[in-house]
């Protein structure tokens, strides 16, 4: 068939509304042929996964880094490039365009190979990242691009493939082995399905208009010579196999905002096939069985392909139960008692959901302490390195960082940094500049962040007493991000109060209404000493004696 007719084709379909799928369609079972779901204490039912219980290691780490990088890195333009770029008028794609070539003739597939990673270390990395404070560290196993960051038995467009020809996970788990940090892994690549829709698209206007781009490609295609007789680089590999296009359109497929509300699969879009489904389970469980993490996260609502099918369930189970803490498997024979080490994380669960796994807030937090640990994942700029932030002075400052992670920590919660690296394996100056401020804030103030739990009350002050809602999975960050002197947030170990100012007050002059009643034995400023104090029936008033650091003051105050 032409690629004239397929357009005609294309364009048809389009005008099409979508038929619903019949209930009886569902759920779409995965299938264990090739990498059977680990049998043990969990089964892949919520009633099961509910006995869940988060490991103590989790509840005193409090604070994550996190290398969200791979090869969409390789243009600098920020997120989701590998669909931006097939998006006309899109500033990615503007940008693709100028400097790469038209998606119809240079896709993403041609940008895999330009991935080299040829000066990434990730022993410094690793090493770097544990003395700033990081007490656990995920890598990127593979994002929306479908494109595996390891020597992948399931997907041929992988790392040792194709671009830096290097196992990135291996290596990663590797390092963070060596300076005892706990190692995650994040898995994206369920939603390719949807995310490279705009791969099938055309332009729509100049004098490439009607032009179909690769996403339409198919194996065979790879067999056909280029204009001046050359072979094409990726002869034999299959292009369905990284954009997974191979499907009807979802509802509303030119809509480009449609994919966000098409996220929990039952907004619209196609629904995915078994084969897709099966695949990112068997890339999923291989993953898990050769670096064995200590940490999983699904950027999906709850878990992957949920509810349309069993696959998320079963990952679930299957990681749990490679999770086993052997010594207590040794020590017991009632297998309901033994508990995994293994932390998992989903958007947007419902109560009994936040019972078998640990909530994942992106960009946000509640205003107030949460009954179960949860984790906020937030960056210091764009997802994927992004020069434009770069270039104009958009990260997240060592202050705010500090911010977010004491109100985050105050609720109960744990918070994973990512710092975007450039497609070379490194991070830029003003990146570092930043992260060894925060670092030597960290160094002196650490106790009042690892290991200790949310107190009676998560804080006080105007932010503190507002009602600041969630939208949908988070993102209300930028609220938290402008607390200053004000606002007081408080953590507890031992016989210790932990308060927190957000910022250094312009009169030096802590306020903490909270602690009228707190019978005190000392109160001492940290990296600097024990302090003065007035308590009375409004609280205690503490007079800083001079600035320790550029961020914030930190007050421990030990209870009689």
């Amino acid at each position: 068939m032409s690629r004239h007719s397929l357009l005609i084709i294309f364009i048809l379909l389009s005008a099409i509304p979508a038929i619903p799928q019949e209930s009886s369609d569902y759920p779409i079972p995965v299938d264990e042929t090739d990498e059977p779901m680990a049998k043990g204490a969990f089964e892949p039912t919520w009633e099961s996964l509910r006995n869940y219980q988060v490991p103590e290691w989790f509840r005193n780490a409090k604070f994550g880094i996190w290398a969200h990088w791979g090869a969409q890195c390789v243009e600098g333009s920020g997120d989701w490039m590998a669909r931006g770029l097939y998006i006309e008028d899109n500033g990615q794609s503007i940008y693709h365009r100028e400097h790469y070539g038209h998606p119809s003739e240079f896709g993403y597939k041609d940008i895999l190979p330009l991935f080299k990673a040829e000066r990434w270390n990730p022993e410094e990395l690793v090493k770097f990242y544990k003395e700033i404070g990081a007490e656990y560290f995920f890598a990127l196993g593979n994002h929306h691009d479908n494109y595996d960051l390891w020597d992948s038995k399931y997907q041929e467009w992988n790392s040792m493939n194709i671009g830096p020809k290097r196992d990135i996970l291996r290596e990663w788990a590797e390092a963070a082995k060596k300076v005892g940090l706990p190692f995650g892994i994040s898995f994206h690549a369920d939603h390719a399905w949807t995310w490279f829709e705009t791969s099938r698209r055309f332009d729509l206007k100049g004098d490439k208009r009607g032009r179909l781009y690769d996403g339409w490609l198919t194996k065979e295609d790879g067999f056909v010579l280029n204009a001046d007789g050359s072979e094409k680089w990726w002869k034999g590999y299959d292009p369905q196999k990284l954009y997974a296009q191979s499907h009807d359109l979802s509802e509303g497929t030119w809509d480009n905002v449609a994919v966000h509300r098409q996220w929990g699969w039952e907004g619209g879009a196609c629904p995915p096939s078994k084969e897709f489904v099966t695949n990112f389970y068997n890339r999923t469980l291989d993953a898990i069985n050769r670096y064995k993490p200590d940490l999983i996260y699904f950027d999906v609502t709850v878990l992957p392909f949920y509810p349309v099918s069993d696959a998320g369930m079963k990952i679930a189970a299957h990681f749990y139960n490679t999770a086993m803490n052997k010594k207590l498997i040794e020590n017991t024979n009632k297998t309901k008692d033994v508990k995994t080490t293994g932390v998992l994380f989903g958007k947007i669960l419902d109560e009994q959901q936040k019972d078998a796994m640990v909530w994942d807030v992106e960009r946000g937090a509640p205003n107030q302490i949460a009954s179960r640990v949860w984790q906020c994942c937030n960056c210091i700029g764009d997802w994927h390195y992004n020069t434009r932030v770069y270039e104009n002075g958009q990260y997240k400052s060592a202050s705010t960082i500090v911010k977010l992670l004491v109100d985050i920590v105050s609720k109960n919660g744990n918070m994973l940094l990512s710092v975007p690296l450039r497609a070379d394996g490194t991070f830029d100056e003003k990146e570092e500049a930043i992260l060894k401020e925060f670092g030597a804030w960290m160094k002196v103030n650490k106790e009042s962040i690892v290991g200790t739990r949310p107190w009676r009350v998560f804080g006080e002050g105007p932010i503190a007493d507002s009602d600041i809602k969630i939208n949908a999975q988070g993102f209300n960050d930028g609220e938290y991000a402008k607390a200053g002197a004000s606002e007081i947030r408080y953590t507890t170990k031992d016989n210790c109060i932990y308060a927190t100012a957000l910022a250094w007050p312009e009169d030096m002059t802590m306020s903490l209404r909270s602690l009228a009643a707190e019978k005190i034995k000392s109160v001492e400023l940290l990296g600097y000493g024990q302090v003065k104090y007035a308590q009375t029936a409004e609280g205690v008033k503490v007079v800083l004696p001079k600035r320790v650091n550029d961020i914030a003051p930190v007050l421990k105050i030990v209870s009689k």
